[in-house]
């Protein structure tokens, strides 16, 4: 459970996923991959499959390559794996890139 707890005329509430704005509603910030080399945010999978090839990952084609775009780096166990329509490309899924490329990527609010 994450959030902000709010008080408000003498109640206090958990206001989730979100600040606390005025009036006490949730503000929702979205999150983007930052690619802090060149401090680009990644606006597609094209860009973010060109910065992965140049960090040594490789396109894994698996059993499911219509709803799944893999890579996998060789000499380690990590894959990661992205929804193939960048529309559902999440934060979670950013955390993840991040997490195997720590010095090359970073998540933002935008």
């Amino acid at each position: 459970m994450s959030g902000v707890w709010v008080f408000k005329n003498g109640v206090v509430r958990l206001v989730e996923n979100g600040d606390a704005a005025a009036g006490g509603e949730a503000v929702r910030r979205r999150k983007a991959l930052l690619h802090t080399e060149s401090g680009q945010v990644v606006r597609s999978y094209a860009e973010l499959e060109s910065e992965l090839r140049a960090l040594g990952w490789e396109r894994y084609y698996g059993e499911d390559t219509t709803t799944l775009l893999q890579f996998h780096k060789r000499g380690s166990l990590d894959m990661i794996s992205l929804p193939a329509d960048f529309a559902r490309f999440s934060s979670v899924h950013m955390y993840d890139i991040v997490i195997k490329n720590r010095e090359a990527f970073r998540v933002v609010d935008v």
